[in-house]
């Protein structure tokens, strides 16, 4: 059967990606704090909740991406030098807007948090771009698994200094006490300021995630085969990933915070699934809707949305009317509150925000508007 897209771009990839973002929005803007649903928040520490699962699908996606942009590079390298310093320069800007995030509208440069959600995006595309290019798909493979059994056992067996043995709570482990020697409590997340979730250590099983969807982009990227036999196999990769991850997470539990490796396989294989699933209904069915649609207009400027909505949060909240009432709050009570129950007022404020957003990116997509990041 043959194929509805162009080999060299995946429409799947697109809607996968702004489906993902487009739920970050969500998680990330809810009308209040204090009332939302279950499925809208963190595990507290181990476990996963969907909304656990948002962060480490971007990452793989981050990685099949590259397997896309980078190939033809890859083939030559007499090329290899600028492909690298485009890489470079793009992890550039992704963690200068992860700080300019951090830093606005106060920018205070003694307590600005320096780890972040753009920030760990930046690390992993960086190692994984330069991966892509300099090794083979079965040193890949290698070093997944080496990260992963590695990341196991600093967590679990070397000693935390100042602390004793190795251990997984969110002060005392190793990666904590790393993030306090690199960056002080200062720099670290505000809600705790003696650990961090998106911390130095925990950025080596990231880039798993990364090497993860690098490997299914590569396997995608295979012509040789009929595009049913590749659903197939990848779903039978899924469910490995998925069976794998619940195993390991029975002495190393399924963790974002810590990114252990058992939840890196655990979302590895889910987001394996959804892009196979994805893959068979848009590439290959050529099936398209209102969805498709949807998570393509996300998807195209997905960076440049992630980045927006947040400065425009942080605005709302910065501007206050009225004796003191920051503006966030006082559109919140004023269209939301007296209408719903609040956990119903919290998720319609956040649904609305994101068709807002969607309002916004649809202009841009409707004139060819794709910020490069």
């Amino acid at each position: 059967m043959a194929e509805a897209s162009q080999p060299a771009r995946l429409i799947s990839l697109d809607v996968f990606r702004g489906l993902t973002v487009a739920a970050m929005i969500l998680v990330n803007n809810p009308g209040d704090w204090g009332h939302i649903y279950a499925p809208l928040e963190h595990a507290k520490w181990h476990g996963c909740t969907p909304t656990d699962l948002i962060f480490p699908f971007f990452l793989f996606i981050v990685g099949v991406s590259i397997s896309y942009a980078l190939s033809a590079a890859r083939q030559q390298p007499a090329t290899h030098g600028a492909a690298m310093w485009r890489v470079l320069r793009r992890a550039a800007v992704l963690f200068g807007l992860g700080l300019l995030m951090a830093l606005y509208p106060k920018y205070e440069f003694d307590t600005v948090r320096i780890p972040g959600v753009l920030a760990r995006i930046s690390w992993v595309f960086l190692a994984c771009g330069i991966l892509f290019l300099k090794i083979s798909r079965r040193q890949q493979i290698g070093l997944l698994i080496g990260l992963l059994v590695g990341y196991n056992v600093l967590l679990q067996l070397v000693p935390v200094p100042g602390f004793g043995p190795a251990n997984l709570e969110p002060e005392t482990n190793l990666g904590a006490w790393l993030d306090r020697a690199v960056f002080t409590e200062a720099h670290l997340w505000k809600q705790s300021r003696t650990w961090d979730p998106e911390g130095l250590l925990g950025t080596l099983p990231a880039i798993a995630t990364g090497l993860l969807g690098m490997l299914v982009g590569q396997y995608l990227r295979r012509r040789e085969l009929e595009p049913a036999v590749r659903v197939v196999q990848l779903f039978v990769v899924a469910t490995g990933l998925i069976v794998g991850g619940l195993i390991w997470n029975l002495w190393f539990p399924i963790n974002k915070s810590l990114w252990t490796s058992s939840y890196v396989l655990y979302t590895g294989g889910l987001a394996t699934a959804a892009l196979a699933l994805l893959y068979w209904l848009c590439d290959v069915r050529g099936r398209r809707g209102w969805w498709t649609s949807f998570g393509q207009v996300y998807g195209v400027n997905a960076i440049t949305v992630f980045f927006l909505s947040g400065i425009v949060a942080k605005t709302l909240n910065a501007v206050h009317v009225g004796e003191g009432v920051p503006l966030k709050a006082w559109l919140y009570n004023t269209f939301f509150t007296p209408y719903f129950s609040p956990v119903n007022a919290s998720l319609a404020g956040a649904l609305v925000c994101v068709l807002i957003w969607f309002g916004v990116l649809w202009g841009m997509y409707r004139r060819n508007i794709i910020v490069k990041v």
